[in-house]
């Protein structure tokens, strides 16, 4: 890993190999792709990946967030976090790699499982292929003969 100056300490530059390392500690993450970007979910639903929206500076982060504590983020710290018209609508917040220390990633994807989680407890199963066909035979009953 690389070393970067800042602030008057050395620390390593965050990559997407340290968030991955982060993310695989938490429960019931795998690794997938989004768009085909490189991504961590939990049982289906995103967790984090890199952006590859054209809006989106190089070396961001896409993190899975509820929006009062993005707004907190975007008011405390401008400068790792930040968000485009783009990603506006959607319970995330942008992450400069360049910017974020690795305890706070840690406490991020920490909040960003949880977020996504209760989400999941909250949110009933969706149907499955068969589910719908069988569904759809009880709905399309053929017509009686006259």
């Amino acid at each position: 890993m690389g070393v970067s100056y800042a602030g008057g300490m050395h620390r390593k530059k965050v990559t997407f190999d340290m968030v991955r390392e982060i993310g695989l500690e938490l429960p019931g993450v795998e690794e997938a792709t989004m768009y085909g970007s490189p991504a961590l979910k939990v049982r289906g639903s995103l967790l984090t990946c890199l952006a590859v929206h054209k809006s989106a500076e190089p070396e961001t982060l896409v993190v899975s967030i509820d929006f009062d504590q993005r707004a907190g983020l975007l008011a405390e710290g401008p400068e790792t976090y930040y968000l485009t018209d783009h990603y506006r609508n959607y319970p995330v917040v942008l992450v400069r790699l360049s910017k974020i220390q690795v305890g706070h990633l840690r406490d991020l994807l920490g909040s960003a499982w949880r977020f996504v989680t209760a989400q999941k407890s909250r949110t009933p199963p969706r149907a499955t292929t068969t589910d719908n066909l069988k569904r759809r035979k009880r709905t399309l009953k053929k017509p009686r003969d006259l």
